[in-house]
């Protein structure tokens, strides 16, 4: 587009999974100089062989760029995206912080509020915040589903809008021409953390994320798990956005009618993607790995204790996926049921 801002520099794509794969593809195949740092170093060598493979309804193509496991990348990034697992942040960063160059930026495109932790590494004015919705699944090294398209908003941590935000957000447009530049990223961020609860209940309930938030009998776990979280959001002074079918303030307001037309409306969002499951439900059922949901809501449950804001339902939800990682629970619905005896306040 006419006078479109141009980053001529290379994009550090720091974690190159279901999301910095996705976008550090569609980046490559724009024009755009990218160089991919992953820990996986047979997804590298994939990378750096030009087998990096988008699979999926919405594209399918093969690119290739520079790609280095974190020991062995060398020089400074004005141009970073930062998007690996969030109980990874605190490492990733501080590998990442000495290859950002003094007046350069790291993007958040992860799941959670990593740019508080972002942050307290780098600095507030090398953080930008970044929210994603799309649906992506890291297959095997050099496979990438990128099962359907989401919301992608980005926004400095300060609300300001200036020719920085702009540049990038016009180079994630060539991700998703869709993407929204925002002045308040955390609304967004907080409200993906509500509806993020959801997807984590689906996971250990060993259900899609359409069958679970539109099953009947869990309407008011999914409604707990929402307004816990949006309970929090307020007393942090966030009012959070909606987006894909969600929207917070029926939940807010306990809005039944606002409440069910969300939930079709999810319901709806979430059925038609090529990827029914969540990524937390993958890594327990499939790749069978620590997932980062307690990293993802730490933040929350912290926020929470300061302002003495009981959270039983989230509090539970963690301590269940938790037992499910370490081999003492498997995921069922039984364990739908039990979080939803938590919910409606029956003894556990």
């Amino acid at each position: 587009m006419a006078g479109k801002p141009i980053l001529k520099e290379p994009i550090l794509v720091w974690g190159a999974g279901a999301i910095g794969g996705t976008i550090g593809a569609f980046l490559v195949r724009h024009g755009h100089d990218v160089v991919f740092v992953d820990a996986d170093p047979a997804h590298v060598r994939a990378i750096a062989a030009g087998r990096l493979s988008i699979q999926g309804p919405v594209a399918a193509f093969t690119a290739g760029a520079p790609a280095f496991t974190p020991d062995a990348v060398h020089g400074t990034f004005r141009r970073a995206i930062l998007a690996v697992k969030a109980h990874h942040t605190a490492t990733a960063i501080r590998q990442l912080a000495p290859h950002l160059a003094q007046d350069g930026a790291v993007v958040s495109a992860q799941n959670g509020l990593n740019e508080i932790e972002i942050a307290n590494v780098v600095g507030r004015q090398r953080t930008i915040g970044a929210f994603v919705n799309f649906g992506a699944d890291w297959q095997a090294p050099g496979e990438i589903l990128f099962a359907n398209r989401g919301a992608v908003v980005i926004g400095e941590l300060d609300g300001v809008v200036g020719e920085r935000l702009r540049a990038w957000h016009a180079l994630l447009c060539d991700f998703e021409p869709d993407a929204v530049l925002t002045e308040d990223i955390f609304a967004y961020l907080w409200g993906k953390t509500g509806y993020g609860a959801l997807l984590k209940a689906s996971a250990i309930a060993d259900m899609t994320i359409a069958g679970f938030i539109g099953e009947p009998s869990l309407r008011g776990l999914n409604v707990a798990l929402v307004r816990e979280v949006l309970a929090v959001a307020a007393a942090e002074g966030v009012a959070p956005r909606g987006f894909n079918g969600f929207d917070p303030v029926p939940f807010a307001r306990n809005d039944a009618a606002g409440i069910d037309a969300s939930i079709a409306a999810m319901v709806a969002f979430n059925a038609a993607t090529a990827k029914p499951y969540s990524g937390v439900w993958r890594d327990l059922a499939v790749r069978r790995r620590p997932t980062d949901s307690a990293a993802q809501l730490a933040p929350v449950l912290a926020a929470a204790r300061r302002h003495g804001i009981a959270t039983p339902t989230l509090d539970r939800l963690v301590a269940l996926i938790g037992a499910v990682e370490r081999g003492e629970r498997t995921i069922g619905r039984p364990l739908a049921e039990e979080l939803s005896g938590i919910a409606e306040g029956r003894p556990a």
